[in-house]
């Protein structure tokens, strides 16, 4: 089905481009309310879906929120089961999950969870 690319799609296209990283659509609707004040937050959660379903973005959960990417990158946490923190962890070497699966990785998502190291000396 074709879908038809308004002002408001356009607009949102050009502020979804501008991110190098990760974002979510409260920080979308901030940025579109200068140029329109007008668009409201559900239209860019259904627009952002749209574009996840359509494999135009990628999206993880942080923190019990939606994130959004343009890019494949990965998004992994360690989560201290003592203090509660939560530390971003990148991995570069992916070999321990792309050989146990057949085809190819797009993104992933990674929870792991322990005992930091300043909770650990705190024994």
């Amino acid at each position: 089905m074709y879908k038809r690319l308004t002002k408001q799609k356009q607009m949102l296209d050009e502020e979804i481009a501008s991110y190098s990283s990760f974002f979510n659509a409260e920080e979308v609707h901030q940025k579109v309310l200068r140029r329109n004040r007008k668009m409201g937050l559900a239209t860019i959660y259904r627009y952002l879906n749209e574009q996840v379903n359509a494999g135009k973005l990628h999206s993880y959960t942080c923190n019990r929120r939606m994130l959004y990417s343009t890019s494949k990158k990965n998004h992994c946490h360690f989560h201290c089961e003592r203090c509660g923190e939560i530390k971003h962890i990148q991995l570069q070497k992916l070999d321990f999950l792309t050989q146990n699966i057949e085809g190819e990785v797009c993104h992933f998502q990674i929870d792991v969870k322990g005992i930091c190291r300043e909770c650990v000396s705190k024994g």
